[in-house]
């Protein structure tokens, strides 16, 4: 069974009606009900407001593949949990970042770079699929329309991706490296873009089909768990 967790900030769901009513049961909660569907996966939630935001050693130890959702809360987000979930990324465990999640402290502690890109709200979206055979991209069409979506647009600062596997092409013209994978130590990374809270996004089935074959693809390819420190051979 692969583990997985699902975080994300509960914030604009609690405090905002018109995003309550897009996913009254939280972004996580929407997430993980998708995810459950998987007879191989389990899967658990955890939100900003928890102790240690839900991600405490236990969890972490405990977990193959952690998917975040961040975006008002990103200065708030504990350091000291950052650099705990790096050191598991590095580890082994497998991360995705969805959408605004770009911005956290945990990708920019993995990437080393500023994370920044050029935003508008109120566009739509065509998802191209430009890596056919990535195992992410199994059962995946061509094309995915997304009618409406908040715009992420290049300059996107982030490192060389190992794979490009969807690029996104906005109604105002501009284009964006939608989905890529890094590798960080032992751990594999999935930087997703679609997902604004304003939209029903991860309701779209193939959405959903992308995020399930993107935990199977982080998911550990080593059971137990290396040390990204120093090894002395004996």
């Amino acid at each position: 069974m692969l583990k997985v967790t699902v975080w994300n900030e509960f914030k604009h769901e609690r405090e905002l009606e018109e995003i309550r009513k897009v996913y009254p049961e939280g972004i996580h909660g929407c997430i993980a009900a998708f995810l459950k569907e998987e007879e191989d996966f389990t899967v658990r939630t955890a939100t900003f407001d928890m102790e240690e935001h839900g991600l405490t050693e236990e969890v972490l130890n405990d977990t193959d593949v952690l998917i975040i959702w961040s975006h008002a809360l990103q200065d708030e987000f504990s350091d000291e949990v950052a650099k705990r979930v790096q050191k598991h990324v590095l580890a082994g465990i497998g991360l995705i970042a969805l959408h605004s999640a770009h911005y956290s402290k945990i990708m920019k502690n993995l990437m080393g770079t500023s994370m920044t890109l050029k935003w508008k709200h109120g566009e739509s979206e065509r998802l191209w699929c430009i890596a056919p055979t990535h195992p992410i991209a199994a059962g995946i069409p061509e094309v995915i329309d997304i009618p409406e979506e908040e715009m992420y647009g290049e300059f996107f600062d982030i490192p060389k991706p190992d794979d490009v596997i969807f690029t996104g092409w906005f109604s105002n013209g501009y284009v964006f490296r939608s989905g890529c994978t890094f590798n960080r130590g032992y751990g594999k990374i999935f930087y997703f873009q679609p997902g604004h809270e304003e939209y029903p996004i991860y309701r779209i089935p193939e959405i959903q089909q992308i995020i399930k074959n993107g935990v199977r693809f982080c998911a550990p390819a080593l059971r137990e768990r290396k040390s990204p420190d120093n090894e002395e051979i004996k």
